[in-house]
């Protein structure tokens, strides 16, 4: 049987729209606690996330890395897979791009900055690769391997960044990459940069892997039914392997993008979550790439919008955390929602 493309239908789309409005509303009554007009409050997010070019650039830069970890979470999401160590791979990925960037500064950028790029993809995804193997071969659960090799990657980039490759300040990061592999800056002052296009060839990408190929069909048959795929003549270990090196590589993207970027260099403990936050977008996306683009924008926007908040009303930028909460228990509750949307008669 002829394997059936779960499309972004209209009945799928009200799911996460419907988690976002009911988050929202849960936000307001914390706004109201704190003596704050939700409309008000709102207003601001939505202006200061979109309210001008600027605004808009910065709300972007704030979504790229999530488009990235995003993507790669769904990727695996989409083989059955839990990919929970996406921010192990980021911090991989950047180390390894920060460590090509500081070198070879005699290379051209046109060679300098696609092998410091491909450099971090190839270290993210043999780092995912670790706990696809002993899924596959061994059976030990991906959640638990994943969990541990983000703490592995957390020490290991802890001692290169304040060991071998400390830039000798007394901040714990690198020296600044050479010129050459740097992902130059878009509509400045924002540090919106050339990564937002990186992000949408990704997008174009695992959207053709995924449902264009003959190796997406096999992933999203593994991820489906893997007894059905195996018995039809699937390699589910070989795919499982191959999807958690693809999620990796992918995910390894935002810490390139934040290294080459947006600091210009390794910062220890630079990413704000960005890993686990990408959980979230894969879960509200439905796990399709145009719906990750979308949820991630909307990410982009409630740290954009949440700071300003901060700023200039008395809602705290916590708030933010927990509408952020609100929808991924919405989305995981989604059954709620189905409910409450009204099915069309059948004709």
């Amino acid at each position: 049987m002829e394997l059936q493309q779960r499309s972004l239908t209209s009945r799928n789309l009200l799911v996460p729209i419907g988690s976002v409005v009911l988050a929202l509303l849960v936000g307001s009554i914390f706004i109201l606690v704190v003596g704050e007009n939700p409309l008000y409050a709102y207003r601001v997010l939505l202006v200061e996330s979109f309210g001008s070019i600027n605004n808009i650039a910065g709300t972007l830069q704030r979504s790229t890395p999530l488009i990235f970890t995003g993507l790669g979470v769904a990727f695996a999401f989409r083989c059955g897979l839990f990919n929970i160590g996406a921010e192990g791979q980021l911090y991989v990925g950047g180390m390894v791009a920060a460590i090509i960037g500081v070198s070879f500064g005699n290379l051209p950028g046109l060679i300098h900055l696609p092998i410091a790029v491909f450099a971090g993809m190839l270290a993210g995804g043999l780092w995912a690769a670790i706990p696809g193997i002993l899924k596959a071969k061994l059976g030990v659960h991906e959640v638990i391997n994943t969990i541990m090799m983000n703490f592995v990657a957390y020490y290991l980039t802890d001692f290169l960044v304040t060991g071998p490759f400390h830039g000798g300040r007394w901040a714990p990061e690198t020296d600044r990459v050479f010129p050459t592999a740097v992902l130059e800056r878009i509509l400045p002052p924002s540090r919106l940069n050339t990564g937002i296009f990186l992000a949408i060839v990704a997008l174009v990408v695992v959207y053709i892997v995924l449902w264009k190929t003959k190796t997406g069909y096999e992933i999203r048959a593994v991820g489906l039914n893997p007894s059905a795929a195996e018995y039809g003549g699937i390699s589910v270990a070989r795919n499982m392997v191959l999807a958690m090196v693809i999620s990796g590589a992918v995910a390894s993207l935002a810490g390139v993008e934040q290294v080459l970027g947006v600091h210009g260099r390794f910062i220890q403990r630079f990413s704000p979550d960005l890993g686990f936050i990408g959980i979230a977008v894969a879960l509200l996306g439905k796990n399709h790439p145009v719906g990750v683009f979308f949820a991630a924008v909307l990410f982009g926007a409630l740290r954009t919008g949440g700071a300003a908040m901060d700023r200039l009303t008395d809602v705290p930028r916590e708030l933010v955390v927990i509408i952020q909460a609100m929808i991924i228990m919405f989305v995981a509750a989604d059954e709620l929602i189905r409910r409450l949307v009204p099915r069309r008669r059948k004709a």
